[in-house]
């Protein structure tokens, strides 16, 4: 397992990994995934990262900081291969988001969870992630049905046992 940003050098492992995904896996991501154009330009985007063994990607993370007067909030955007899920794979490169979006001065991390992605909520309330809201009926999926959707958060100013805990306060303070 290897997490390192996404670059042109590993674009062609992120354009198949993108490509094998289910439809509502890649409902959850918000950029555009369904051309290489639209992959190719998150090569050399910050805060984005691939998870590889060899040459293949097997996870997706991303932390996209909010506009405005909520700069100091970052998105969580995580995807793991279906094959993977499971292995620990997305609680690493959760790991590894939060680590550097903290490090970019991100104080509050959101992640936005279908509320029957159980094992998700799961890891991620394991991260200090807590429930912050329930918004009902809130996605469409790309056959028309209706989910609800958990915005779970991470705020590490309140959170900093939590991010001792899992292991991230060394980290972080490097």
């Amino acid at each position: 397992m290897t997490i390192s940003p996404i670059t042109s050098v590993n674009i062609d492992a992120v354009i198949a990994f993108f490509g094998k995904l289910s439809d509502r896996d890649l409902t959850f991501i918000r950029e555009d995934l369904s051309d290489t154009a639209g992959i190719t330009a998150l090569a050399g985007q910050s805060l984005r990262w691939i998870d590889t063994d060899g040459s293949v990607a097997a996870g997706y993370v991303a932390v996209e900081r909010l506009p405005g007067w909520s700069s100091h909030v970052g998105e969580l955007r995580l995807v793991v291969d279906p094959k993977r899920r499971g292995s620990g794979r997305g609680r690493a490169l959760a790991q590894h988001a939060l680590t550097e979006a903290f490090s970019a001065g991100i104080r509050k991390v959101v992640v936005e969870l279908a509320v029957d992605q159980q094992r998700a909520i799961e890891m991620f309330s394991g991260l200090g992630f807590s429930g912050e809201a329930l918004l009902r009926d809130h996605i469409r999926d790309r056959e028309g049905q209706l989910h609800d959707l958990l915005v779970l958060a991470h705020n590490v100013d309140e959170n900093w046992s939590a991010i001792d805990g899992v292991g991230m306060a060394d980290a972080l303070m490097s």
